[in-house]
């Protein structure tokens, strides 16, 4: 059963408390007629060794530390905050993504104005997949500061990863906007331009294919974006030899049609 080990962490925690506990004896019927109903529905026994972790010290450790942070002004919220930030840092260069989205959080609930937070969180959700939480992060972060070049960038990446190049398009030229100089930026944008004009041409062309080594080659040379493409992929000799064999079955002419695509 997918939930033993934490029915067995539960059951657990519940004998702690009946033996710790001063309960009255009806409370402690209870107590025990909920063990076994437990034990009996996910088939716990005292036998088996369950991977199984203690629920009542992480109850424990869970209210000191919102003790500790009730007793934390603001002014000195800000700076365990900063701490966790940076300590998140840290773990993203070491790729410890999941660590690094629990410091993060962390550092929000203590401080939940500070638009870099959110930010770096979003940078985190676009390294673990979780794209659309990263543009909900990216929108907090610009909530707060509407001129964060950085989470518009970030947004641009996320919209990118969705597949939506339009917005992505937007987003990195509001970026840009804010910061003209970001190589970043300008080199994000040119690929969502690319992708951009491979869709247009796929749309205009939907025939258009490789398969059975049936290439228009006409409508790739009539496309500067992809023209320029496929001269550095053609210029390279393993992409040459590759695509000689696709299309070793078409018409001579079109061998002098990627010499010619080479060269543009």
């Amino acid at each position: 059963m997918a939930y033993q080990g934490l029915v067995a962490s539960i059951v657990k925690c519940l004998k702690q408390i009946l033996e710790k506990d001063d309960l009255g004896i009806d409370s402690k019927e209870s107590l025990e007629v909920s063990i076994q109903c437990l034990e009996s529905s996910y088939d716990i026994k005292a036998s088996e060794d369950y991977e199984n972790f203690d629920i009542l010290e992480l109850y424990k450790a869970h209210k000191n530390e919102a003790e500790i942070d009730s007793t934390l002004t603001p002014s000195e919220l800000k700076i365990e905050a900063e701490k966790l930030k940076n300590q998140g840092n840290t773990l993203m260069k070491m790729e410890k993504f999941n660590d690094a989205l629990k410091c993060y959080s962390k550092a929000i609930e203590m401080d939940n104005r500070n638009a870099i937070f959110y930010c770096n969180r979003a940078a985190v959700y676009s390294k673990i997949g979780n794209h659309h939480s990263a543009i909900k992060d990216c929108e907090a972060a610009l909530s707060i500061d509407p001129t964060y070049s950085k989470a518009y960038g970030r947004l641009g990446l996320a919209y990118s990863n969705l597949n939506d190049f339009k917005k992505s398009k937007e987003f990195y030229e509001k970026a840009l906007e804010l910061e003209p100089d970001n190589e970043s930026f300008k080199n994000n944008l040119q690929i969502t331009l690319e992708k951009l004009e491979q869709d247009k041409f796929y749309t205009e062309n939907p025939n258009s294919s490789v398969s059975g080594g049936n290439i228009d080659f006409n409508a790739f040379l009539s496309n500067p974006a992809l023209r320029n493409m496929a001269r550095q992929m053609l210029s390279d000799p393993t992409m040459q030899n590759m695509m000689s064999s696709l299309i070793s079955n078409e018409h001579h002419d079109n061998n002098g049609r990627m010499t010619a695509l080479i060269e543009v």
